[in-house]
């Protein structure tokens, strides 16, 4: 199991699978586990939302719910408290090799920091690959989490989101007034 960002990354399994909707000042947010993992963060409103092995819904407020729900749950509040500012989760993305590197990626922009496309194909040995990594980053499962709302596009602008483009400005805000940094 590789660590990144101080979280395990792992591949998934879907043995004891759940999932809780949880309340954020941005939208409701869906939290997906395979019993051991995070698997999923998803907001209401999401491209390419992977309901693959979500399992029974969970109240996150029963000690039967799986633990990594709960801590999902209480760094998110922290997050959006201007709290946290790195999360410490097990991962389990699913993903091609090449989603899971530029995933990977995303988990190396520090907090209150933003990052373009073609940086990251650069950092991945890959310059002519920004596109891809656009594509990559759009997929990516574990949104918030693995921050791909701190990805603009090369003239610093905002681009695409998964979750919408206002969701994307309300995060980088978020990050931009606990960081004291401009981000675009």
């Amino acid at each position: 199991m590789e660590t990144v960002a101080g979280a395990p990354w792992r591949n998934p399994r879907v043995t004891n699978a759940h999932h809780a909707v949880v309340d954020s000042p941005i939208d409701a947010i869906t939290l997906v586990t395979d019993g051991a993992a995070l698997t999923g963060v998803y907001m209401a409103v999401h491209r390419h939302t992977d309901r693959t092995g979500w399992g029974e819904r969970t109240a996150l407020d029963d000690d039967s719910s799986p633990r990594v729900l709960r801590s999902a749950a209480a760094q998110l509040t922290a997050y959006f408290a201007g709290e946290l500012t790195q999360f410490d989760l097990p991962l389990a993305p699913r993903g091609t090799d090449f989603q899971l590197k530029v995933w990977r990626q995303l988990l190396r922009i520090p907090y209150g920091e933003t990052a373009g496309y073609g940086q990251i194909a650069e950092r991945l040995g890959s310059t002519g690959a920004s596109r891809a990594v656009g594509l990559a980053n759009g997929r990516n499962p574990l949104s918030i989490v693995v921050p791909c709302h701190r990805v603009v596009g090369s003239t610093g602008h905002l681009t695409g989101y998964g979750g919408g483009l206002e969701r994307k400005r309300a995060l980088l805000a978020l990050e931009e007034r606990v960081s004291g940094r401009s981000l675009w």
